[in-house]
């Protein structure tokens, strides 16, 4: 039922006029509107001091995607959304009808029949969820609209994608600890479909007596009941025990999955007209804990205790429920040290109890990595302070955009693209500005710089693309040649290799200009390539990439010979040992589907010599760009799960979930022996190169500029100081991470 608008209401979102307020959370509104066709919808309108925070503005746009992803009788589609909009809103098409939430609380628990439709209904809509590749996470009593046709399942705000794809946490929306699941307690980014299952057990419990089978005085209290205490089942219908019973197994694996459930539920009497109700072996009057549990606190405060790191996900720690073969001492000491962890967050003492409790061969803790770390004196360009610039400048003309505008460096020089320049040499030690190059704003990263030659493009008009050579120490221009408009040129050993304008042929340049070679091109898609230094073409038969198996052509003078054939949509990483290296994919399918990523099985390792292919299989499917350092292939997937891979072997080395979206490709440091990555808004992360474990992270900056979210971030390394760009702001920072 839509209450009245309030003075602070807007009248209007979106072109939809607004008739009234059909409730509110910590993190937005949720409001009746009408379109002008007459159709109604609820309008999902974002406090303003989050809108203002970029991180939380790629998560409602996230929460978009997932509910666009999901269309089914039991769900709520999206009509109309604008996360770009000064307040981010999403509409939904309105569905009349109370919250289950409501419903127990004004008329009591549920009919058998009504259970009976319930679970169905809800069974339905998890399996359009886990369709569409999403876990829903929030199942719960306040998200189950109770509707004349049956349930809807509503709020996709925390939802994730099934193959572990996670959502930035900071302190928000992470779920509501009495419907939540024992894995999602313990390892929040690490949920499968059977997480909604155990929530559906714990919402059939409470539309069946009342209150959930986990209910305690306190979140906290509740949480640590989830992962290992007996669920309290008194009152729930024997017909239903069963199927409650087998859902809230604290093994994702023993629980049914959705067929095998909807089939249970089936099977359970369609008439509440079987006498007296049987109720379980524990049947015994159920009364609601004194405090108001997680569910009917508000959405900021529910938040806050179901993200407490002593008494979640690190207290928790591998859930507790190992049923592993290991010694009973260690499983007890884990069970005892969560417990410690639990009782001090409900006294407020809690201090990370249990942090360091583990399985052999595993890390749970970012201490670990900063406790093992020795001194060291960073070697750091003359002069170094922390420093932050704006690589901006105004200037009139066209803009050419590529809209990836990055840094190159040489030793101590580092030069940069930005928004209005061509390229700028920066100074790493302070980021002042040194040179400036370049009439045309192109945004940009300069092609590479070597041995004193910076090398970027130049477009005088729409026709023509440029290679222009510039002194590294001046700025001065030392020479240009036209290249390819759609192909990029790129340095190898020998100098810089190019396409033609027309697409006949490949042209190598040496550092002074001076043409070094020619090598014809095919009657096909062909790019230039340098892998381990080498120059390369990579071909395929088509119009564009990934239309047919990939050509890989060795070039030389005049010559242009295959080393080998590689699968459709196969990725040049680089080279190993001298050996080009490419991932296999295990899908060749075009998918056009924002945030799709595709998996890839193998590595593909060539020996040019003989043209034989090494297949790696990796040892589970892997997504997310792929970066090859040092012999370990990076893969970094946009919800911020990193995972490291032996190049020589494709063995796992590690892999590590960030909580950090939208990550740049890495940059390793061997003398810290850390992996540095940074995010969008300016947040730089660092990780151990050899474990995976976290051993430091920044705050955002509090200003990255309006670029930000267009703009992909990068990270590199001017010795060892930390050089980042988010937008078009360069920043840097210490190894040493913040002080």
């Amino acid at each position: 039922m839509a209450t009245p608008l309030s003075s602070g209401d807007p009248e209007s979102i979106g072109g939809y006029a607004l008739l009234g307020r059909l409730g509110a959370g910590g993190m937005g509104a949720v409001y009746l509107g009408v379109s002008a066709s007459g159709r109604q919808v609820a309008v999902k309108l974002v406090h303003g001091p989050y809108a203002q925070e970029e991180e939380f503005r790629t998560r409602f746009r996230q929460e978009i995607a997932a509910a666009r992803r999901v269309s089914g009788a039991f769900t709520a589609p999206v009509v109309d959304a604008d996360p770009d909009a000064d307040r981010p809103w999403m509409a939904t098409l309105y569905v009349p009808g109370p919250t289950l939430a409501e419903v127990v609380e004004k008329d009591g628990p549920l009919g058998r029949r009504e259970l009976r439709a319930l679970g169905l209904g809800l069974t339905e809509a998890l399996r359009d969820i886990h369709r569409a590749g999403l876990v829903h996470r929030d199942l719960k009593p306040g998200n189950v609209l109770m509707t004349e046709d049956g349930p809807r399942v509503i709020d996709f705000g925390i939802s994730r994608a099934s193959d572990h794809q996670s959502r930035t946490t900071t302190g928000r929306m992470i779920g509501t600890p009495p419907f939540m699941s024992p894995e999602q307690l313990a390892s929040p980014r690490d949920v499968t479909p059977a997480s909604d299952v155990f929530s559906l057990g714990s919402l059939l419990v409470f539309a069946a007596v009342g209150t959930g089978p986990f209910d305690a005085q306190s979140p906290y209290i509740t949480g640590y009941q989830v992962v290992f205490g007996t669920p309290d089942l008194g009152g729930v219908p024997e017909a239903l025990l069963g199927i409650v019973e087998r859902c809230l197994d604290k093994d994702p694996a023993a629980r049914p999955g959705l067929t095998e459930l909807h089939r249970m539920l089936q099977a359970l009497p369609e008439s509440d007209d079987s006498g007296s109700p049987e109720a379980g072996p524990a049947a015994k009057p159920r009364r609601r804990p004194a405090s108001p549990s997680a569910e009917a606190t508000s959405e900021a405060a529910t938040s806050e205790a179901a993200t407490s790191e002593a008494a979640t996900s690190e207290a928790a720690t591998s859930a507790g429920a190992s049923t592993d073969s290991g010694s009973g001492k260690r499983r007890l000491a884990r069970v005892l040290l969560t417990g410690l962890g639990a009782v001090l967050a409900v006294t407020g003492l809690g201090m990370g109890v249990g942090a360091f409790v583990s399985d052999a061969g595993t890390t749970t803790a970012r201490e670990t990595a900063g406790s093992r770390a020795t001194a060291r004196t960073a070697s750091l360009p003359d002069g170094w302070r922390p420093w932050q610039t704006r690589l901006r400048y105004d200037v009139k003309g066209v803009p050419l955009t590529y809209d990836s505008p990055g840094c190159v460096t040489e030793g101590s020089a580092l030069f940069c693209g930005g928004t209005g320049f061509t390229a700028a040499r920066i100074d790493a030690a302070s980021g002042r500005t040194l040179w400036r190059a370049g009439t045309r704003p192109q945004e940009a990263q300069p092609i590479g710089v070597r041995d004193g030659v910076v090398y970027m493009y130049e477009e005088p008009d729409a026709r023509t693309r440029r290679v222009v050579a510039l002194d590294a120490g001046t700025g001065k221009r030392r020479w240009q040649r036209d290249t390819n408009p759609s192909e990029d040129a790129v340095l190898y050993d020998g100098g810089l290799l190019t396409l033609s304008p027309d697409y006949s042929e490949f042209v190598a340049y040496g550092p002074a200009g001076k043409e070094l070679w020619r090598a014809p091109s095919l009657d096909e898609y062909c790019t230039p390539s340098a892998l381990g230094g080498v120059p390369y073409a990579l071909c395929s038969k088509g119009t564009e990439p990934g239309q047919a198996p990939v050509e890989l052509m060795r070039l030389g003078p005049g010559s242009l010979n295959e080393a080998a054939t590689l699968p459709k949509k196969a990725e040049a990483l680089g080279a190993v040992g001298g050996q080009p290296l490419f991932l296999a994919p295990q899908t060749a399918k075009d998918v056009y589907e924002s945030g799709y990523e595709r998996p890839y099985n193998a590595l593909l390792r060539v020996a040019p010599e003989t043209g034989r292919v090494r297949r790696i299989p990796l040892a589970h499917p892997l997504t997310g760009a792929a970066t090859l350092v040092d012999r370990v292939v990076y893969f970094v997937r946009s919800d911020g799960m990193v995972t490291a891979v032996s190049a020589d072997s494709g063995r796992q080395l590690w892999q590590k979930v960030t909580d950090v979206e939208s990550l740049s490709a890495p940059a390793v440091s061997a003398t810290y022996k850390r992996v540095y990555f940074s995010n969008r808004f300016g947040r730089l992360l660092a990780l151990d190169s050899r474990t995976g474990a976290e051993v430091w992270r920044t705050s955002a900056l509090d200003d990255p500029g309006d670029k930000a979210q267009g703009y992909p971030p990068r990270v590199l390394l001017v010795r060892d100081a930390i050089v980042a760009m988010a937008g078009d702001t360069a920043f840097s920072r210490s190894p040493d991470g913040p002080t």
